[in-house]
């Protein structure tokens, strides 16, 4: 297994751990070449101290991100894994909980976890493709 992640299959779902000191995105992304997973679903929950994510802003066509360097918990962690230019393409979002128990979120960019992160794959044979749209300014599922 991955140094950074922990993990058992039933069926078609992982059961993951994140472990403590790793960041989430380039971990789960290793995992996942590591097991040949190309398609799936993503959710989670965890803590981390460290999280950078991000907002699409469409008229601009950019992205905005803004880094978050404190303990909070990982509410929520939803997203999918897809491909694109055939190599594993992970697209996440998240909900944090600070200390005063506000929530932020958005767009995952890096998230250090701070004690773990427990996460369920749900894969589904074959894979599917992304490319950039131009109009929009993002990649978008090539369906």
């Amino acid at each position: 297994m991955e140094a950074g992640l922990i993990g058992k299959k039933f069926n078609q779902k992982w059961i993951v751990r994140v472990k403590k000191n790793e960041e989430l995105v380039s971990a789960l992304k290793s995992f996942c070449f590591e097991h040949e997973i190309r398609l799936g679903s993503v959710s989670g929950i965890g803590a981390c101290n460290y999280a950078k994510i991000g907002l699409f802003d469409v008229g601009k066509k950019e992205y905005y991100s803004k880094e978050f360097s404190e303990n909070m918990e990982i509410t929520s962690l939803t997203g999918n894994i897809t491909t694109k230019d055939n190599e594993i393409y992970i697209h996440l979002h998240i909900n944090l909980s600070n200390q005063k128990f506000e929530v932020i979120g958005g767009h995952l960019d890096k998230a250090n976890i701070s004690a773990t992160c427990e996460i369920i794959i749900d894969t589904i044979d074959g894979s599917l493709d992304r490319c950039f749209d131009q109009e929009i300014g993002i990649n978008l599922l090539s369906l």
